[in-house]
């Protein structure tokens, strides 16, 4: 049973209409919201976390980030797209053994509960053999982060006209057998990319046999036919659309957004890398202008960091600068999307996009305690007159104080409780670092 933790005189963010901003307390009992109100008295058994001075808020959650790369961090910094096929998940990939994909595994999610990251969305898009699927499992579990884990391989394990060759899909129905309680901390999708109809169709009927959502790399200019039109004509919006997370979304025209958006699907917008590598610019207000609210992701740490600050700040600046372009042309207002919106993208409806905000992305009664107390004490932050402003375009990863997942604190006074374990990390990702940039002899 988990204790019972009060978490005590903080700013409350709660990401939730009927809450809104507040100073309060938060009670918390087998990792469940209990009650959310000033002048909570402390039961007897309570583990009290002070947060006076502090921004408490909902976990961030990460929609979109392929995990197993947190190893190769630095090394596509200054790759484009079309190099990081070949060279990440084409070569690098190859050379992955189970143990690696442990230790990249391991390492994003430590280093995506160090920034207040308390769920993610896993495209592992390493599960060449059980053995890499049960390592990723493994690491994730160890850590306590919330994770969807959405099962894929690598680029070489990949069929000409199949996404999914009878093997790997024998070893998603076993993984997904062990991950069978949607209630668990991890839990699991299909990354159901795909290079051909035939490869699309196998990967949204395994995704229908196992009962399991989907996600989606979805950029336009790839497409010799409009992506979502595609699916709608072979029938897959109808069945399985308000499951279906697309990630990036970029280059697409309006009649697009309109068949995710009618479908109930969903975005994943990862601005940083988009920008960086060249996937498109991040299509926040074409999203927002149909309707759809995105959510935000890192997608690779070769390239970009992992924490929710760059992704706020990146999709901040890049809707803003869309919005004042489009007014230059044509002379109208430009459409102001608020800081306070884009802490929601990064909360909220990331648990909407990934079907978890019955029990998490806001603090509400009910919910599972996924929270962060993020603290104000530096000069960089103060005087707090915005507190979303203050989240989005002032603090950073060693702002984040506390971490708790499920009602479990994983990081207290601003170290992880698991900070024992990273020597050794750190070590077997140096050696990785240095048999993967070996000349070859």
């Amino acid at each position: 049973m988990t204790e019972a933790l009060l978490v005590r005189g903080g700013l409350l963010l709660t990401m939730d209409p009927a809450h809104g901003t507040l100073r309060a307390d938060i009670l918390t009992r087998d990792g469940v919201i209990t009650e959310i109100r000033p002048g909570i008295e402390a039961p007897d058994d309570a583990r009290i976390i002070e947060a006076d001075g502090a921004l408490v808020l909902p976990g961030f959650i990460d929609t979109h980030r392929h995990m197993w790369q947190a190893a190769l961090r630095g090394m596509g910094a200054d790759l484009t797209l079309g190099d990081y096929f070949p060279q990440v998940t084409g070569a690098l990939a190859a050379q992955f053994t189970p143990d690696d994909v442990h230790l990249g595994e391991t390492l994003s999610a430590y280093a995506a509960l160090d920034a207040g990251v308390t769920t993610v969305q896993d495209l592992a898009n390493i599960h060449d053999t059980p053995e890499h699927s049960d390592a990723a499992l493994h690491a994730l579990r160890t850590t306590g982060l919330r994770t969807v884990l959405a099962y894929s391989h690598s680029f070489n394990a990949r069929h000409a006209d199949r996404v999914a060759p009878d093997g790997l899909s024998r070893d998603a129905a076993r993984l997904r057998s062990l991950l069978s309680d949607d209630q668990a901390l991890v839990t699991m999708a299909l990354e159901a990319t795909a290079r051909s109809e035939e490869g699309t169709l196998a990967n949204w009927r395994l995704a229908a046999e196992l009962s399991l959502p989907v996600a989606l790399h979805v950029i336009g200019r790839f497409s010799e036919e409009p992506p979502l039109s595609m699916l709608q004509r072979l029938g897959l919006l109808a069945a399985q659309g308000e499951r279906a997370t697309y990630i990036h979304a970029t280059d697409l025209d309006a009649s697009q957004y309109a068949l995710i958006r009618d479908s109930g699907g969903h975005l994943s917008i990862a601005p940083a890398v988009e920008m960086l590598m060249g996937q498109g610019y991040p299509p926040l207000l074409d999203a927002l202008d149909a309707g759809l609210v995105p959510s935000l992701s890192a997608d690779v740490e070769v390239t970009a960091p992992s924490d929710m600050f760059t992704q706020m700040r990146a999709a901040l600046q890049a809707v803003r600068q869309a919005a004042h372009a489009r007014a230059r042309l044509d002379g109208s207002d430009p459409v102001m999307v608020t800081a306070e919106q884009v802490l929601s993208f990064a909360t909220i409806e990331g648990a909407r996009a990934l079907g978890l905000d019955d029990r998490t992305g806001s603090l509400t009664i009910g919910k599972q305690a996924d929270l962060i107390v993020l603290t104000t004490d530096r000069p960089g932050l103060r005087p707090v007159n915005d507190p979303a402003a203050t989240v989005v375009l002032g603090a950073d990863r060693g702002d984040i104080d506390t971490v708790i997942v499920a009602g479990r604190v994983l990081k207290e006074h601003g170290r992880l409780l698991d900070s024992g374990a990273l020597p050794r990390l750190y070590a077997q990702a140096d050696a990785l670092r240095d048999r993967l940039t070996e000349p070859a002899r």
